[in-house]
């Protein structure tokens, strides 16, 4: 330091001491001279004060900061660490950007808000997570992410110590530091430990933590929780310790104070139904919890957070009944603090009222005895040597008694709750490390402070302590690692404290020794105290109390009372009451208090003495050691356990003692400094050197102290040494380590000061220089200004006296014209005013004489009216009164009977009535209906009647006509009777016709009414389905309007969530089948087989299940099919088709089986004939001769057609065995195509002839018959059969398909029957002039045809009986329904209101899934059908093109075999041949083994081009299981692939790549035409034939998805340790970025020092990479733009999280920096095509944040430009970022709170205003796009080098 610098010279500010605010900031007014008594100070409100210094007065005043030093993240980076320097850095830190934390070396300073911040969310921890520690802003997540590194990195365990005054933050800031290990280290399995963990929180916030004074949850009872970690570093269980619980409380509440809160949740939810047994009522009905008179907190719902306690303990595994019972020990501890003591009169007794409800709910609760609990509640067992003694208890013994008795039971309670949470919280697993988090109470005092301060201050003395070495030890490695001098620093030392309480006879001692005198007494305690320690320098007297004693900490001086300390100590509760409760009929109660039996001591060697007396029982085991003993225990084991570990502190302080949000008492908060040891901490470090600045950024930040000679030396440290020597004189001043130079106290300021001079006087030249030019150029300006002004002054001045002289010659025309026309309008005025006047006087004195004559007889009239108006008016009222009563009366009793109508409607007895007026009616119309039904069966039978007579007279007549016939030449008389035989038949026959019409009319209007009534009950039952469904409504209103509200907020959250859903299911798959490969990796392969369907051609034909053995024109076309199938498939394929073989035989079997049938017909009728009939004509036997050559030329034809069937068997059987296919493969496909074509053309003539020859022998038969033949009947019965086999019956019975394909057929059947019928009406109209025996051959035909009638009113008598049926079953149903809704109706009817609104609200749910369920089947069934109807299109189209290429090649001229041989050999169609057994071999050198580089020369996506190839292949022969095996094989062969590859970015590119190349292949050649047209003919020809893959690129398609994800998590994986180093902290810009002193955590041991940050160029060239990559490996253009939008979406999120989280790089070189560097990421979008991927847009935040970091903040102006300007970044990003925003220079300004505040008040309509922290693992829903290819398949080439030899091209 130069010799002449004076630190106190004028303007200098200090800090001065102030009684209200601590620390007052004043300047120097005046340069201050070593020696003189005062300083002169100017404060912050213009007052000047005299300060005296000197040595008789006060020592100079502290020194301030620098501004720009104002405000650090790191209290050690300040220059002048001291007092009020950490206190106003902490208060402008608190207040202006609302910085709750701050750095403290290796503290962290936590000050409680008092409000809710956004700065603990999911996106924070990940920004915290694997970041440096001084790197980021202060934060709790920074301290817990430290100790999560250095535990992976060390490999030794951790622990964090929060600590701090009540009410400071310290249980908050501990669960914030647990929840950042639950979500960085969560655990690998599906345990949930994390979520366990975290769920203890509540549970011990219930039990432990209550509201004091200070704070509304502050928690009483330490605790040390050891989170276990494996060594893979996640977590696997976790443990708890608890240290002095304030049981105190539990009977005790100060004013405004509460018990613990699980008393308050339980009480608010006391109207629960599980709850009602317990007995309690609202908390302020119990002694223990109204003490405070304020049971509840401002903003706090119990009863909710009881709901979160209860979930708590089920996610910790406590059974329903545990909980239970804790319910019930945690209610009988309020009944017992309100049993009542009475009294005695004697006073030294008491007793307990028997029929006292409390101690009834007690007793109840515990399941103990009431009258034991009564009497050892007022009396106590007293044991001697010799007897044993009742002693009675007095009322406030007995108090005292209850009061101890309830501490101990929620003690117990306490401890078994929290063993029962580490028993969860514990692991099977081996524990590798743990990360202990200590939340303990700080040092406390208070007016009175008792035996609870005393443990907690004792407490505070041990961890200040281990605080102290710490830092020193952590002091002393720095500079032993740099190589720096090491001085002893003086600290102070508490030791001599701590031995004063915990030594040999100190004060524990003293306590106990006193509490095991059996009167001994706080007193006696106290004077033995004053005996021992009197001496001490940290004991003390008071002066005006006996009772009290003073102990020195290091914090305060703190006054004890002795009261009450021996009672706390000894914590006494009667063995009696134990015993009562250790008998309780509750096993949880009773295993509270029946602890373990302690461990036996060993054995003396000395004899044992029995006495002669029994010895007295020793006092409870519990009880045996006191609560001081068992607290300085466990405070050892504990600071055993923190100094095996790494301690991390955090230091909570509590801003004020109002609570309110950003309010700061600096009184109260140097109180906490001094007390936490904040600052000692500054002190050691201000004792030696307390700035260090590396090298690096030393030379940066004063190379403008430099000169230029020293500039050109390249070694920066001799520059910085040169430059240090020259400015500092003082060589203890500073010292140069290894790599840092170190600096005490002050240096840094006064370097800062040289700096600013610098700057200033370089300033000050460039203003001169500057005002000058200004100055100049304003004059020039000024002067020409002049001149003109002048000119054109002149020249407006003689223009403006021109107008004066015109204006006042026209002004003295104007005047003389207004004064003429102001004149004579003023005359014609009143003139016009006396005419009125006049006029109106007169009507007024004329219409007042005639007013008066009018008013008397007017006065008459009125007296006239009025006194009929007020008779009528009497009439009226007396009338209207009546009619008012009338109509009161009637609306009651009309209201009543509304009231009446409307509880019957409601009632279930109205829906009975109802329903029985409902089944009367069915009931009438069952028996109506059944009275149809007889009448019905009577007609039947009448009908049946009618029949059998006429089958009788038709039989009779058939007699007597053989009698004709036999009696032929007496037949003119007969003749005569037979007419009026045949006449009487016919009219019986129109009668019976008419009876048929008569009964289907009365059968149809039968129907129609029973219709009708069935569509009226159906309307009825939907009536009263609706009024119940109203019903239902109206009840389900109410509750659904308070869940619209909630459900309206949770389905907008499912909708905004719906976009990402099925990409982040298709990561959960991913995830699912790598875990699944890893567990069944062998079955992986047959587990994986997703469906497919087959096309139509190459189905087998169904056979028919039609019985009937004629020839059919279906079977015909299933013939045709199989010619077809045969030409499609090839012979190969139809060889191993059985179906084909299978048909032709069914076909011959079933021709056969027709003419057996007609020839057996034909003989049988032949012998018929022969054996009765006469000879026949010769035409007839003609006609027999030519039908029996038609039957042999059938036979003949069957045996040629199984001729052919064998050869043709024969040949496909040889071509099956045969290996050689070329010459013997066409002989066979030309004879198999010739004999199939062949037995169709056979197959068609024989039809026609078996129809020809059907038709021949009816006819003939027919023809045949004649008068002399006698049995001519039975010839016709054979004929009729025939007929019916024809009848339409049998064509109901053929199939749809069969009647479209043969038309034939249809007409085949009626054609024998309109025959029949106009031969018949041929010969009735021509009986007058037939002779007899045509007469004869009519009647037979009259008799058919009337069997015929017969036959069809049969059939539809059947049918209307079928149709009753069906009526009969639909009345059931109905009935059935009905009686099914009244028992619903009974059932609703009984139940409450709330069930019955439940229950139907389940039948409603179960009706409409029932609905649901049937139309997706239905849909299902739809698309099933629609998909298989566009498969057959598909197919039917391709027959066509196929048939029209065939005949196309039909019509060329034939080729040779050896032409035809080389056409085929130089045709490539794009397909490989891949044999079954080199499957296997194909994947492994196709997708396994292949390298990116291999085929890199070659076209890109290779690999997809082979295997749909050979997917092709697999396709033209048909082989499904070759196309299933393949894709799967192939599917996941690849996910084998990218599972080895995890983190290679080549070999994922590589097969995303494939992948969405297979994917598009499979949708360029599947035959639709929505993909293809863009294809070329020949593309068009290679498309798949017969499988429709579409379930297979559903399933490439998800494959393309996850490679997707895995390329991207690659590729930020490789480029987000880049993104902050290029982004933020590396110098595009050379010289402009500047650098500021750094405090402790820049020098963290977690820093990495020895690795280089990255360049913006470093980052630019690694996208290049990925661009390229992508590129070679043929990745579509959308896809590598889709990719670098997410790169460039991930590069903007953590450069400006890290901009939101970093107050260094906020200033607004940085600003320049960042945004230089944005431009130069647009640019390269631009050079590589990629600019119009919407990957710039990604980058507006960060463009954005950088020109907010650039702009003016001073104006509203500025505000509203700002506003407009970061429209992409929220209203909280922006107040975050000016509140960073820091100078990195004296002249630069910081933002103001005022324009800050204007910002935040400023209403903006912005989606995510509440957001602080983009989202780093958002990712944009990906597309796939359809992109065919142009390439042709056949003209692909595999290269060798994939050694795919085994694969041949077809």
């Amino acid at each position: 330091m130069a010799a002449d610098y004076n630190p106190y010279c004028k303007y200098t500010r200090v800090w001065i001491p102030d009684p209200s605010e601590v620390w007052k900031a004043a300047e120097i007014i005046r340069d201050f001279k070593e020696g003189e008594p005062e300083l002169l100070l100017r404060l912050e409100d213009d007052t000047t004060l005299a300060y005296p210094v000197g040595p008789k007065g006060k020592p100079l005043p502290f020194l301030r900061n620098p501004d720009i030093l104002v405000g650090e993240n790191d209290l050690t980076a300040l220059s002048y660490l001291h007092e009020p320097a950490v206190l106003h850095n902490l208060r402008v830190r608190f207040l202006e950007p609302n910085h709750i934390y701050t750095y403290c070396g290796i503290v962290l300073v936590a000050i409680n808000p008092y409000d809710q911040l956004h700065i603990y969310g999911e996106e924070v921890i990940r920004a915290y997570s694997g970041q440096n520690m001084g790197d980021m802003d202060p934060h709790i997540f920074a301290v817990a992410e430290e100790a999560y590194k250095q535990m992976g990195r060390d490999e030794r365990n951790q622990s964090i110590i929060v600590s701090g005054e009540s009410g400071a933050g310290k249980t908050v800031s501990a669960k914030y530091a647990m929840r950042f290990f639950a979500t960085v280290g969560g655990s690998a399995n599906d345990t949930n430990v994390e979520e366990k963990v975290l769920a203890s929180s509540p549970i011990m916030e219930a039990i432990g933590n209550a509201k004091t004074t200070r704070n509304d949850n502050s928690s009483r009872f330490g605790k040390y929780i050891q989170i276990g970690f494996s060594r893979h570093f996640h977590i696997i269980g976790a443990n708890m310790r608890t240290y002095l619980l304030e049981k105190s409380r539990v009977v005790f509440q100060a004013e405004d104070e509460r018990n613990y809160h699980i008393f308050y949740q339980l009480c608010a939810s006391c109207s629960l139904p599980e709850f009602r047994e317990l007995g309690l009522t609202s908390a302020e009905d119990f002694t223990f919890t109204s003490l405070g008179e304020n049971i509840f907190i401002e903003g706090v719902n119990d009863a909710e957070d009881f709901k979160k306690t209860r979930e708590a303990l089920t996610m910790l595994g406590i059974k329903e009944s545990s909980q239970s019972s804790i319910f019930k020990v945690v209610a009988s501890i309020l009944h017992l603090g309100n049993i009542e003591i009475c009294a005695e009169r004697d006073g030294e007794s008491c007793h307990v009222s028997r029929d006292d409800l409390h101690l009834q709910h007690f007793s109840r609760l515990l399941g103990v005895e009431l009258q034991q609990m009564e009497h050892w509640l007022c009396h106590r067992k007293l044991v001697t040597s010799s007897e044993t003694y009742l002693k009675k208890m007095s009322k406030k013994q007995a108090e005292n008694a209850r009061n101890a008795l309830a501490k101990h039971i929620y003690a117990r309670m306490f401890d078994w709750i929290v063993e029962h949470i580490n028993k969860v919280l514990q692991s099977s697993s081996k524990q590798h490390s743990f990360i202990g988090v200590l939340d303990i109470y700080g040092f406390e005092t208070f007016e009175v402070n008792s035996f609870e301060q005393f443990c907690i201050n004792y407490a505070n003395e041990k961890l200040q302590q281990q605080f102290n070495s710490h830092v020193f030890k952590l002091e002393q490695e720095e500079y032993m690692k740099e190589l720096i001098p090491w001085t002893l620093i003086d600290f102070c030392d508490n030791q001599p404290c701590i031995d004063l309480i915990e030594a040999r006879l100190g004060i524990l001692d003293l306590l106990d020794e006193e509490c095991k005198v059996p009167k001994g007494t706080d007193q006696n305690w106290a004077q033995k105290l004053y005996q021992k320690h009197s001496s001490s320098a940290h004991f003390q007297k008071p002066r005006m109390s006996n009772t009290s004693f003073i102990i020195n900490h290091f914090a305060d001086k703190v006054e004890y009372e002795c009261e009450g300390f021996l009672e706390k100590n000894r914590d006494t509760v009667y063995e009696e009451q134990i015993n009562i409760l250790k008998a309780s009929q509750f096993q949880l109660v009773a295993d509270l208090f029946n602890e373990k039996e302690d461990v036996a001591p060993p054995k003396s060697s000395r004899v044992n003495v029995r006495p002669a007396k029994p010895t007295p029982r020793p006092a409870n085991k519990e009880h045996r050691k006191t609560v001081g003993h068992q607290f300085r225990s466990s405070l050892r084991m504990l600071m055993e356990t923190l100094n095996a570990t790494t301690p991390h502190y955090v230091r909570c302080i509590k801003p004020n003692d109002y609570k309110e949000a950003f309010s700061f008492d600096s009184k109260r908060a140097v109180q906490q400094l001094r007390a936490c040891g904040v600052l000692e901490t500054i002190r050691i470090s201000a004792a030696g050197y307390p700035s260090r600045w590396t090298y690096p950024d030393f030379f940066s930040r004063y190379r403008v102290l430099l000169k230029k000679s020293d500039m050109t030396l390249a070694d920066k440290k001799l520059v910085c040494k040169n430059l240090l020597e020259t400015l500092i004189k003082e060589p203890d001043m500073f010292q140069f380590g290894k790599t840092k130079i170190f600096f005490r106290a002050g240096q840094v300021a006064y370097l800062e000061k040289l700096r600013a001079d610098r700057f200033r006087s370089a300033c000050i030249r460039i203003q001169k220089t500057v005002r000058g030019w200004l100055q100049r150029v304003r004059f020039l300006k000024i002067r020409k200004t002049a001149i003109t002004l002048q000119r054109y002054g002149r020249g407006f001045m003689a223009r403006r006296h021109a107008d004066f002289l015109r204006q006042t010659r026209a002004a003295l025309i104007c005047q003389k014209q207004l004064r003429m026309v102001r004149d004579r309008r003023a005359f014609l005025r009143v003139r016009r005013a006396a005419v009125t006047i006049q006029a109106f006087t007169r009507g007024m004195f004329t219409r007042r004489i005639f007013k008066e004559f009018l008013l008397h007889h007017k006065a008459m009239i009125i007296q006239r009216c009025v006194r009929g108006w007020l008779q009528r008016r009497k009439f009226q009222r007396s009338r209207a009164a009546a009619i008012t009563l009338q109509c009161a009366f009637r609306c009651v009793r009309a209201k009543r009977r509304v009231q009446q109508l409307k509880v019957e409607a409601r009632s279930a007895q109205h829906l009975k009535k109802l329903n029985s007026g409902m089944e009367n009616k069915i009931v009438q119309l069952q028996r109506k209906m059944d009275d149809k039904s007889k009448e019905q069966r009577f007609q039947n039978e009448q009908l049946l009647q009618v029949n059998s007579s006429l089958g009788g007279e038709v039989k009779l007549l058939q007699k007597k006509l053989q009698e004709v016939s036999s009696l032929q030449q007496g037949g003119g008389g007969q003749l005569a009777s037979l007419h009026d035989e045949l006449q009487r038949l016919r009219e019986e026959l129109q009668e019976a016709h008419a009876l048929r019409g008569k009964l289907q009319e009365e059968h149809a209007n039968e129907k129609q009414g029973l219709t009708q009534r069935v569509e009226e009950l159906q309307k009825e039952n939907s009536l009263l389905k609706s009024e119940k469904e109203e019903m239902n409504q109206k009840i389900l209103k109410l509750t659904r309007s308070s869940a619209e509200e909630g459900s309206r907020a949770s389905l907008q959250e499912e909708l905004d969530e719906e976009r990402l859903r099925y990409q982040n299911l298709l990561k959960e798959v991913s995830r699912l089948e790598q875990k699944y490969e890893n567990l069944k990796e062998e079955q992986s392969f047959s587990k994986f087989a997703p469906g497919h369907r087959r096309n139509a051609s190459t189905l087998s034909s169904q056979e028919s299940d039609s019985n009937y053995t004629s020839i059919s024109t279906s079977e015909l076309g299933d013939t045709e099919d199989t010619l077809q199938h045969v030409e499609d498939v090839g012979v190969e394929a139809a060889a191993l088709d059985l179906s084909v073989f299978l048909k032709l035989q069914r076909r011959v079997r079933d021709l056969e089986t027709e003419r057996g049938r007609l020839q057996q017909q034909l003989e049988r009728g032949g012998e018929h004939r022969s054996s009765e009939a006469p000879p026949l004509s010769e035409q007839d036997a003609a006609d027999l001769t030519y039908t029996s050559l038609k039957l042999q030329d059938v036979e003949v034809e069957n045996l040629k057609l199984r001729k052919d069937l064998l050869s043709l068997q024969k040949a496909v059987s040889e071509r099956v065995g045969l290996s050689d296919p070329t010459n013997e493969l066409q002989e066979s496909h030309t004879l198999l195509m010739s004999q199939l074509r062949s037995a169709n053309e056979e197959l068609e003539a024989r039809k026609e002839e078996v129809l020809i020859l059907r038709t021949q022998i009816i006819s003939s038969a027919r023809k045949e018959q004649s008068p002399a033949q006698k049995e001519q009947s039975p010839a016709q019965k054979e004929q009729s059969p025939t007929q019916k086999e024809q009848s339409p019956a049998h064509q109901k019975e053929q199939s749809p398909a069969q009647k479209e394909q043969s038309p034939t057929q249809k007409e085949q059947s009626p054609a024998p029957l309109k025959e029949q019928s106009w031969q018949d009406g041929a010969i009735v109209s021509e009986q007058g002039s037939t002779p007899p025996e045509e007469q004869e051959y009519v009647c037979a035909g009259e008799c058919e045809s009337k069997r015929l009638l017969e036959a069809q009113l049969q059939a539809q008598t059947r049918r209307h009986g079928d149709e009753l049926t069906a009526l009969h079953t639909q009345i059931e149903l109905l009935k059935a329904d009905i009686e099914k809704k009244q028992e619903l109706l009974n059932f609703t009817s009984s139940l409450s209101p709330e069930d019955r609104v439940e229950y139907s609200v389940q039948q409603e749910i179960t009706r409409l899934t029932n609905d649901n369920l049937d139309l997706k089947e239905l849909l299902e069934k739809l698309e099933k059908n629609e998909r298989k109807l566009k498969k057959q299109l598909r197919i039917y189209m391709k027959k066509v093109q196929e048939l029209e290429v065939s005949q196309a090649e039909r019509t060329r001229p034939p080729l040779s075999r050896q032409v035809t041989v080389q056409r085929k050999e130089k045709d490539f169609e794009g397909m490989l041949e891949l044999h079954q057994d080199d499957e296997t071999l194909l994947q492994k050198k196709l997708i396994a083994e292949i390298s990116p580089g291999s085929v890199s020369s070659s076209v890109p996506c290779l690999p997809a081009y082979i295997l749909f190839m050979c997917l092709r292949y697999a396709d033209y022969i048909n082989d499904d299981q070759k196309v299933e095996s393949l894709l799967t094989q192939s599917i996941n062969s690849i996910k084998r692939v990218l599972k080895k590859n995890t983190d290679d970015f080549e070999m994922t590119s590589f097969w995303l790549a494939n992948t969405s190349r297979l994917l598009h292949c499979l949708k360029q050649y599947s035959g639709d035409q929505a993909f293809m047209t863009q294809n070329s003919v020949k593309q068009n020809e290679h498309c798949l034939k017969n499988f429709d893959l579409a379930e297979y690129r559903q399933v490439l398609s998800d494959l393309s998805i996850q490679i997707y994800q895995q390329l991207i998590r690659v590729a930020e994986a490789s480029i987000q340790p880049m993104i902050v180093s290029a982004m933020l902290e590396s110098e595009s810009i050379p010289s402009l970025a500047g650098v500021k002193p750094m405090g402790y955590r820049n020098r963290s041991s977690s820093m990495d020092l020895e690795g280089g940050g990255f360049t913006l160029q470093a980052l630019i060239r690694q996208l290049s990479l990925f661009s390229c990559v992508m590129s070679e490996h043929g990745l579509d253009p959308e896809i590598r733009g889709q990719v670098v939008r997410q790169l460039f979406h991930c590069i903007n999120a953590v450069t400006l999280n890290n901009l939101l989280l970093r107050k260094d790089v906020c200033s607004w070189s940085n600003g320049m920096q960042l945004r230089y560097n944005t431009s130069q990421l647009e640019e390269w979008l631009r050079a590589n095509s990629l600019f119009q991927s919407k990957a710039s847009v990604c980058l507006e935040p960060i463009i954005q944040a950088a020109q907010l970091l650039q702009v003016k903040k001073k104006t509203t102006q500025d505000a509203e430009a700002i506003c407009s300007l970061c429209s992409a970044l929220s209203t909280q990003q922006i107040v975050k970022i000016l509140n960073l925003y820091t100078p990195l220079n004296e002249f630069e300004e910081r933002v103001t709170v005022s324009f800050i505040r204007s910002i935040q008040n400023r209403p903006q309509q912005r989606p995510d205003a509440g957001q602080l922290l983009v989202d780093t693992k958002f990712s944009f829903p990906v597309l796939f796009p359809y992109a065919p290819s142009a390439l042709s398949l056949e003209t692909l080439l595999i290269p060798a080098s994939l050694g795919l030899d085994f694969l041949s091209r077809v």
